[in-house]
């Protein structure tokens, strides 16, 4: 339980960190951000909100699953941390909603591409009626004329935050199958303790 707790503060710290690094600074020149010439994905904020601050609240949940103690939950005196492992379901499942959010954003603004400027000289979705083969055919990436490099910084900052929301979801869905295994057969309390319940 714990261990879910350590393990997911970093990562849920890293994404939010990451996206804001990344969306402040990727496009090598601010005027784009600005100028709102980046990708409408990158404003729906899936690492900062979705993969970094509401995971906090999982994680924190998590870590003080150690401490937790219900005794005297549904009537009885000995049902140790049960109340506590059914508890946590609630906050996995919020864990589980914010992680799919932002697998669900990364996922859209890989499948699109980047807002750029094309040969034409018009900023749009240029590599969006790929389908998203472009991530496979990197030739096609020259059709993004400004900013420098921005196939690159998409790819780069959306298949990050699709690996680590990825981890995030699979540490929350783990927490539910625990907190259920705990709620339901008792398994956070002590082996010398008989019960009841």
């Amino acid at each position: 339980m714990q261990a879910h707790g350590t393990s997911l503060s970093p990562v849920s710290l890293e994404t939010g960190t990451l996206s804001s690094e990344l969306g402040c600074h990727g496009a090598e020149e601010r005027e784009y951000a600005s100028e709102n010439n980046l990708s409408r994905f990158v404003w729906f904020f899936g690492g900062i909100g979705g993969g970094g601050l509401l995971m906090l609240l999982p994680a924190f949940a998590f870590i003080g699953l150690e401490e937790e103690d219900c005794c005297g939950c549904c009537s009885h005196d000995n049902c140790g941390k049960r109340c506590a492992m059914l508890s946590s379901i609630l906050a996995a499942l919020i864990g589980i909603s914010a992680s799919g959010y932002c697998v669900i954003v990364a996922s859209l603004g890989l499948a699109e591409g980047p807002w750029c400027l094309d040969s034409f000289g018009q900023w749009n979705y240029t590599l969006a009626g790929t389908e998203g083969q472009y991530l496979l055919d990197s030739s096609t990436w020259s059709q993004c004329k400004e900013p420098k490099h921005i196939v690159e910084w998409n790819v780069t900052l959306f298949s990050l935050l699709l690996a680590l929301g990825g981890i995030e979801f699979i540490l929350c869905l783990i927490q539910v199958i625990n907190g259920l295994l705990g709620g339901i057969c008792g398994y956070c309390c002590s082996r010398q303790q008989q019960y009841d319940c």
